[in-house]
């Protein structure tokens, strides 16, 4: 099989130097903006609990949503190749992280609370085990250490 190797390339400016840089851990906004080529911007900052404007995103709920993001577009690819029709998606998805004594921390797990809406009765158990082989195929998934669960409500639409 041939390896095919994909790059991706993004860009942060901080944009939180309130006119003394890091002289304290107080003197600073977390505020950052990250971009990628011809697309709109972020705007991203740290969880409000250390310090973070909550208006912004955190690298946290990112990592939540691009887990979500992943498998959903995994999961209607093998919806779509195995003959379920999915007319509706949408995922509340949740992570538990835990921060350690030390200041750092880690994610224990994500779950995903997907709702999809099929078109036929007869879809809904092949709808709902795709969801398990969703999971195989995310990039994302695929590349962290910690479970990454789903509670899938499958519909009849």
């Amino acid at each position: 099989m041939k390896e095919k190797l994909h790059h991706y390339t993004s860009r942060l400016v901080w944009t939180g130097n309130k006119g003394e840089g890091t002289v304290s851990y107080k003197a600073y906004d977390r505020d950052h903006v990250l971009s990628v080529n011809n697309k709109p911007e972020i705007p991203g900052s740290s969880d409000a609990s250390f310090r973070g404007n909550p208006e912004r995103y955190n690298p946290e709920e990112l990592l939540v949503a691009s887990l979500s993001s992943c498998h959903m577009l995994w999961y209607l690819h093998l919806c779509a190749v195995n003959g379920v029709v999915v007319v509706d998606y949408r995922d509340e998805a949740s992570g538990v992280m835990e921060e350690t004594a030390d200041g750092g921390g880690f994610f224990r797990e994500v779950v995903l609370k997907p709702v999809v809406a099929v078109t036929s009765e007869d879809m809904v158990e092949k709808a709902r085990s795709l969801h398990h082989e969703a999971n195989k195929f995310c990039f994302i998934a695929n590349s962290i250490k910690f479970p990454v669960r789903h509670e899938p409500d499958i519909r009849v639409s």
